[in-house]
């Protein structure tokens, strides 16, 4: 009587076993996934809508010679402006701002020695109206330092509404752009493959000093309301990008390739962009 329940009681387990095991396969067969894709909308930063028109004037650049980064960075976001903004993109020449820098200091410095003399008796009056914009400027830019100092041409609202009037006063884009070599040395994380005796392949991550040369780009866009002349939105970015000390890469290649990278941010800026991505549901 034993034996019969206990051979009733091991064949409902094996039973059992095999419902749950037939359940699983066909939950397996039966269950799958979609990949559905999706846009997240991601409003300006600013609101151009009192502007039709957009004037990519010019840059004050430096770092590197190899590249014009002002002349590029002109030709690239008018290019880019003209593909994904409403605005209409002005086709004029180039700002050299950095020799319309250089020349309004000349002038200011020029005009120094009769302000100090008419304001002679008035001590703080006099203090106030010498001011640190009459210093030379570096002829050339090496460095952060160097570039610093030309900002100041950007807070000169009467010159840029000038600007303004003679292109129907659209919204103005400009500011500094530093490209220059870079390298750097220390301890690099890289994957490599290895194979054991059985011939099957593993990554294994491996730690190694590496002197790496490339390049850092340093730009900063200032948007300007040619109506007015005043600054509505400023921003900067840094970029940089590193090779082994045995490639060669150009430098407009480098300067290229770590602007594809900022123009997304430069363009959020101005206009409503979309990321896109994907989203997982299962069936």
């Amino acid at each position: 009587m034993t034996g019969r329940v206990s051979v009733r009681t091991s064949r409902r387990r094996t039973l059992a076993a095999l419902a749950v095991l037939a359940a699983a396969l066909t939950l397996a067969c039966g269950t799958g996934y979609l990949e559905i894709p999706i846009e997240t909308p991601i409003q300006p930063k600013m609101d151009v809508s009192p502007f039709q028109r957009v004037l990519v004037a010019g840059f004050i650049s430096g770092g590197n010679d190899e590249v014009d980064a002002n002349q590029e960075t002109v030709r690239l976001l008018r290019s880019q402006l003209r593909n994904k903004s409403q605005l209409k993109v002005i086709d004029a020449d180039i700002i050299p701002l950095l020799d319309i820098a250089q020349q309004q200091t000349r002038n200011q410095g020029a005009a120094a020695p009769e302000t100090s003399v008419a304001a002679a008796g008035s001590g703080a009056a006099a203090a106030a109206d010498s001011p640190i914009d009459a210093m030379p400027l570096p002829k050339e830019i090496k460095d952060e330092k160097d570039l610093e100092a030309y900002e100041r041409l950007f807070a000169n609202t009467a010159y840029w509404k000038r600007i303004g009037e003679e292109y129907q006063s659209p919204l103005i884009v400009t500011g500094t752009v530093l490209f220059m070599p870079h390298a750097r040395s220390g301890f690099v994380q890289r994957e490599v493959e290895q194979y054991d005796n059985f011939g099957r392949r593993r990554v294994v991550p491996v730690r190694s000093y590496m002197e790496r040369k490339g390049f850092v780009l340093r730009p900063k866009f200032v948007f300007i309301d040619g109506r007015s002349g005043a600054t509505i939105y400023s921003e900067s970015y840094r970029e940089e990008i590193l090779y082994s000390a045995q490639q060669s890469i150009p430098a407009l290649s480098s300067y290229f390739e770590l602007m594809d990278r900022l123009l997304p941010n430069f363009l959020s800026a101005l206009s409503s962009q979309k990321v896109r991505g994907t989203r997982v549901l299962i069936k």
